[in-house]
């Protein structure tokens, strides 16, 4: 069995190739729809296309993805920090460099590996999938901080309503280039896939609403150390949006460039921490607030930049 699903390559976009369109418009890894290709599961018209084939905007294509078994995702001891636990939910503080949820080509190494060490399946919600079980949003794999997993469904369920009407208060740290110009501010701009670099989000009128506040907690003399909330949950959100007022969060690979990029001295990462988060329990009694500190690696490089003359 197979499922056949149509893509019409946007009508503003330029000429891209056909495995960028197609991994872009269905959400797979552009090695698997390669494969896919290479097997004629791409056409045109009838025809069989290949990888590298221009498509000019408005081309209508199909392609025939295969049923396959989801492969079954191993509990890994991976360590993890708790800073909050109760019968409905756990709060980890996740790590750079982890994965929130395993994805094609990713199956271990995740922190849903991770929590199946810790707990087995039947230990968290199954609303979100078998794949991501107690999940009910993610981080960057960049980005380290607050993460909540629900451990029932009825959590899950509760958790993923609040998300959706925006009543999860999340608020990250964020060191970002240059002086901003007032202490606090809220950017709203619009968020969608960049049709120039499809890996990338960018702020375009067609993309989707969103909304960043921001506070300066601490300033240096290249750098601004700022709280942002959250008040919509985009993919990228804080980073296109700070970006896109020219302070890019520093160590940002994707949006930004020269001294941005890699940051002040002994900087080797993205510096985006979720500290803070907020949300009614899933019976709706009480609020369960959570914070993490910002990582030792983090901290490090404030502490040089605070010895440095402002």
């Amino acid at each position: 069995m197979s499922e056949r699903v149509s893509v019409t390559v946007p009508a503003t976009d330029r000429p891209r190739r056909a495995d960028r369109v197609v991994a872009d418009a269905v959400g797979l890894s552009r090695s698997y729809v390669q494969r896919l290709i290479e097997d004629g599961r791409l056409t045109v018209a009838g025809e069989p296309v290949k990888s590298n084939t221009v498509l000019e905007a408005g081309t209508s294509l199909e392609l025939d993805i295969p049923d396959v078994a989801i492969p079954t995702i191993e509990a890994e001891e991976i360590p993890l920090r708790v800073v909050y636990e109760d019968d409905d939910v756990l709060i980890i503080d996740k790590p750079a460099g982890l994965v929130t949820h395993p994805a094609p080509g990713h199956n271990s190494g995740t922190l849903v590996n991770a929590l199946l060490a810790r707990g087995g399946i039947d230990a968290y919600g199954t609303v979100g999938g078998e794949d991501r079980p107690g999940i009910v949003h993610r981080l960057d794999r960049d980005t380290s901080g607050l993460i909540v997993v629900a451990r029932n469904d009825r959590a899950q369920t509760a958790l993923m309503a609040q998300l959706k009407a925006r009543r999860v208060k999340k608020t990250y740290l964020a060191l970002v280039h240059g002086q901003m110009p007032a202490e606090n501010g809220r950017i709203e701009a619009p968020i969608g896939r960049d049709p120039r670099h499809y890996s990338r989000m960018a702020v375009i009128p067609s993309g989707r609403p969103s909304i960043t506040g921001y506070r300066v907690r601490e300033r240096f003399a290249a750098w601004s150390l700022l709280e942002v909330d959250l008040q919509t949950g985009r993919t990228h959100q804080i980073r296109v949006h700070l970006a896109s007022i020219g302070h890019p969060v520093a160590g940002d690979p994707l949006y930004a460039t020269g001294v941005a990029r890699s940051g002040p001295d002994d900087l080797h990462r993205l510096f985006l921490h979720s500290w803070r988060i907020e949300f009614a329990s899933a019976a709706g009694d009480k609020v369960i607030r959570a914070e993490a500190d910002l990582p030792r690696e983090l901290e490090t490089v404030l502490d040089d930049l605070r010895a440095r003359p402002s």
